[in-house]
């Protein structure tokens, strides 16, 4: 998979999302995605499906309704924080690590005021229905979370399965869990670290960003390694859901590798 190049712009387009379907990874404690065909093309010569899912599968949106009461839901999210210039910021990490606000600062290119910043540490090659993949994934800290908020992000995506460190959220000794109940006892041990000392605050990174009005991406995949450490255009369809906290999303990046993209003024 390669640059897709639009023949009448000359712009590349990039996927940023991973497949969806039947079989896809879930969170611990959630339902499986379940599908079937409720018209087949053998009986009626067509094919339409019947879904049931949760919306936190795959590539997916978060919008601030999903951890702020009353917060924006994802018809209330106005078009701009879908589409706009940002960077892909290359951050290798590994095992139970957390992505800083130092992290943030001295990756390159430089975040700019009101990007959108696509965060790349690795874990998306990890993308699957395991024990690693969820529960020893990297996250964000308060504090990256902060210093996202104080450049006014337009929109944060992450390629990990969510925004926090697993350990701050319900999967670990936080609120309704832990729904995977080997998880602090594992870190533990990896670590020497207290998971409740050191991630104590649940879901912090999130609340601290969708409380901004920020939305969210998890879960980043496809083509992405091909803009780590560059700047893009990005583009996110995510449903105009009312009362919605979150949907799967198709994430596309845009470059313009010619230089001469115009956009149509409308008018004819």
């Amino acid at each position: 998979m390669s640059f897709v190049t639009d023949p009448y712009s000359g712009l590349q387009l990039l996927e940023l999302s991973h497949v969806w379907g039947h079989g896809v990874p879930s969170y611990p404690g959630q339902a499986d995605v379940k599908m079937f065909r409720a018209v087949k093309h053998a009986q009626h010569g067509v094919l339409a499906w019947k879904i049931n899912t949760v919306m936190h599968t795959g590539t997916h949106m978060n919008a601030p309704l999903h951890l702020i009461q009353r917060g924006a839901d994802l018809s209330e999210i106005t078009e701009d924080r879908f589409f706009g210039n940002g960077v892909v910021l290359s951050i290798p990490k590994g095992s139970y690590e957390v992505i800083t606000a130092e992290d943030l600062a001295a990756a390159n290119p430089k975040v700019q005021r009101g990007d959108i910043v696509v965060i790349v540490t690795g874990w998306h090659h990890k993308y699957s229905d395991a024990l690693e993949y969820y529960g020893e994934s990297p996250g964000l800290s308060k504090d990256a979370a902060e210093w996202l908020v104080e450049k006014e992000c337009k929109l944060v995506a992450v390629d990990t399965q969510q925004i926090d460190h697993p350990l701050a959220t319900s999967l670990g000794p936080n609120r309704g869990g832990p729904t995977m109940r080997r998880l602090a006892d594992s870190y533990q041990k990896a670590t020497g670290l207290d998971p409740k000392k050191e991630h104590g605050e649940w879901n912090i990174a999130h609340k601290t960003l969708l409380g901004a009005g920020i939305p969210t991406i998890e879960q980043v995949g496809g083509e992405v390694d091909l803009l780590a450490g560059k700047r893009a255009t990005f583009v996110a369809t995510p449903w105009k859901f009312k009362h919605g906290d979150a949907c799967p999303v198709r994430f596309v990046a845009i470059i313009d590798s010619v230089g001469n993209c115009r956009i149509d003024s409308g008018n004819q």
